[in-house]
């Protein structure tokens, strides 16, 4: 006899199914969220075996938590919120949330802004986010990826919202130094390729 895969269409559905034990459910679940929430790991975390560690830890916690899900807002979102939290325990433990912009290794590097029409790869951009001091790779995430506002970020970090709004701006330079290094060093591979 054939096996019926069920597939749960609404978030409530889903979640119902989670909370009886449903094994499919559970594996629905994390194949819905598992491949956006891995991105979010790996924004926080350097090192892609950590960001695959917190993944694992966050969805052990979202499968435990489930009870509380309320259903106000959308599952994602709340999933979000939990990995966003294991990523910054994970991250706490391991590198301090707190520097300054003489902390950035930011010599040598160009200072024109490239223009919109240019384009860099999305892993690119991932790589210089996680290249960024730990302190400054959480703020950005929280508040220009996530959209956590800066008393948000302060209470989930426990710094000052001027500590927040400095980092988050200090980030902003020195990825837009580093984008910009990036596309001087793309432009300058890309000429000598067609020169040759």
């Amino acid at each position: 006899m054939m096996k019926t895969l069920t597939l749960f269409l609404s978030d409530a559905e889903l979640v119902a199914a989670c909370r009886r034990g449903s094994a499919a459910a559970q594996q629905q679940l994390y194949r819905r969220f598992a491949p956006k929430m891995l991105t979010l790991c790996r924004r926080y975390l350097r090192h892609e075996f950590d960001a695959e560690d917190v993944l694992a830890r966050g969805f052990v916690k979202v499968f435990r938590g489930l009870g509380q899900f309320e259903g106000k807002g959308s599952l994602e979102g709340w999933v979000r919120r939990i990995m966003a939290h294991e990523a910054l325990s994970y991250l706490r433990r391991r590198e301090s949330l707190t520097l300054s912009i003489e902390d950035c290794n930011t010599g040598h590097l160009a200072t024109e802004v490239p223009t919109a029409d240019e384009e860099l790869q999305a892993a690119d951009l991932l790589r210089l986010v996680q290249e960024l001091p730990a302190g400054y790779r959480a703020v950005f995430s929280l508040c220009a990826l996530e959209g956590y506002t800066h008393p948000e970020v302060a209470a989930l970090l426990g710094i000052s919202e001027g500590t927040s709004k400095s980092q988050l701006s200090k980030a902003r330079t020195v990825l837009q130094r580093q984008v910009a290094a990036l596309h001087v060093s793309l432009s300058t591979s890309y000429a000598h390729a067609h020169v040759a």
